[in-house]
């Protein structure tokens, strides 16, 4: 797939979402997938399905919790969805999820944008601990300048709040950020917010139906920093 077209001028920094952007969060899953067999890919997108469910669900609620309880509440109900009996495989699993894999593509593409001088954060529902860990383990931790969780604010994305961290941080208007994710609602809403926003479509799904659209479209980060203008001589 290639990019939908660049931005019209080079933005004051790029923000990523985290899990599905830069984390595969399939890894849990295969790597224990002596124990799940079969059931692996499924448990893989239940548990995920749960997750973002049990999120917007509290944000609507009123009853926030950290991701890190999101987390292990909605794996709870996936292997009980799935029958698969928790035992010790539900503690590797929540484990795995603090060394998650990057995509294959991801350090180099942070490196070309590093390169370029580009500013570089974060902005996910993860916890700070969640995260500090995930990056540390990957060794793309030095290439944020600052990772910025929901907890700071109690609501889950989509909210505004959450994108306003953001704005807040760099001082800036949404309009001078390039946000990415893999996330289709969550681009809708951080385009609503007004962030230009740069969809990371690895499974080729449609557009979301939500008020915000992508500015541009990219089969996987090997695209993002010719996109943005970083090419290697930037």
């Amino acid at each position: 797939m290639a990019a939908a077209g660049p931005a019209p001028s080079r933005p004051v920094a790029c923000v990523f979402d985290a899990y599905g952007t830069l984390f595969d969060i399939a890894t849990p899953a295969e790597l224990c997938r002596e124990a799940l067999g079969n059931a692996a890919a499924a448990l893989t997108a239940l548990w995920r399905r749960k997750q973002l469910e049990y999120t917007w669900l509290r944000s609507l609620m009123g009853h926030h919790a950290d991701f890190s309880t999101v987390t292990a509440d909605a794996l709870d109900a996936a292997l009980a969805a799935l029958s698969i009996e928790p035992g010790a495989l539900r503690q590797r699993l929540l484990d795995s999820y603090l060394a998650l894999d990057v995509y294959p593509e991801v350090p180099l593409a942070l490196e070309r944008l590093r390169v370029s001088r580009l500013p570089l954060l974060i902005l996910s529902n993860g916890t700070p601990s969640m995260l500090e860990a995930v990056c540390a383990r990957a060794g793309i931790a030095a290439s944020f300048e600052a990772m910025l969780s929901v907890e700071a604010v109690g609501v889950f994305k989509p909210h505004p709040s959450v994108y306003r961290l953001a704005t807040d941080r760099l001082g800036c208007a949404p309009a001078d950020i390039a946000f990415v994710s893999s996330n289709g609602w969550d681009v809708a809403g951080a385009a609503s917010f007004g962030f230009r926003t740069i969809w990371v479509n690895r499974a080729a799904n449609p557009v979301e139906r939500l008020p915000g659209t992508p500015d541009a479209e990219i089969a996987d980060l090997s695209h993002l920093p010719g996109l943005l203008s970083c090419g290697e001589n930037a």
